[in-house]
């Protein structure tokens, strides 16, 4: 009895360890998939940024305006909002909490800061992450 009882002890703690192995793997690859973010943001690439998002028609953005559904529309308010490298700043995001909420399902809460000679811009968001063909996108972006 003793050794079913160790037996079920090793395998819980085994799966127990590897569900956690499995959340920080996806946390690292949600964090590095918004370091990209940064680097094509800071370099005045809009389209590099928007990489991080669900290239769908059905990918949903809320902003200052209200929500946006769309890759495209995303994209082009993304362009008509920041024309130019000094309009587009230097990007930072901050984390405050990344929840696993499934193999392929996460949200992320942070900080964004733009800083930029003429003003600073900052806020926060909200993210859906859904891991899709084997990489995480942005399903839902609500950013203040």
């Amino acid at each position: 009895m003793s050794k079913l009882i160790l037996s079920f002890f090793v395998v819980v703690v085994s799966l127990s360890t590897q569900a956690q192995m499995t959340k920080t793997i996806a946390e690292e690859q949600i964090k590095l998939v918004m370091k990209f973010q940064e680097s094509a943001w800071n370099r005045g690439d809009i389209s590099g940024f928007m990489d991080g998002y669900w290239n769908s028609d059905s990918l949903l953005f809320i902003g200052s305006k209200g929500p946006t559904y769309g890759y495209s529309k995303t994209l082009t308010n993304y362009l008509k909002s920041y024309p130019t490298p000094e309009k587009m700043g230097q990007l930072t995001f901050g984390f405050v909490k990344i929840e696993i909420l499934s193999e392929n399902q996460a949200f992320v809460v942070g900080t964004w800061h733009l800083q930029r000679e003429e003003d600073d811009l900052g806020g926060h968001f909200t993210l859906l992450w859904r891991k899709l063909d084997g990489e995480w996108k942005i399903v839902i972006d609500h950013s203040s």
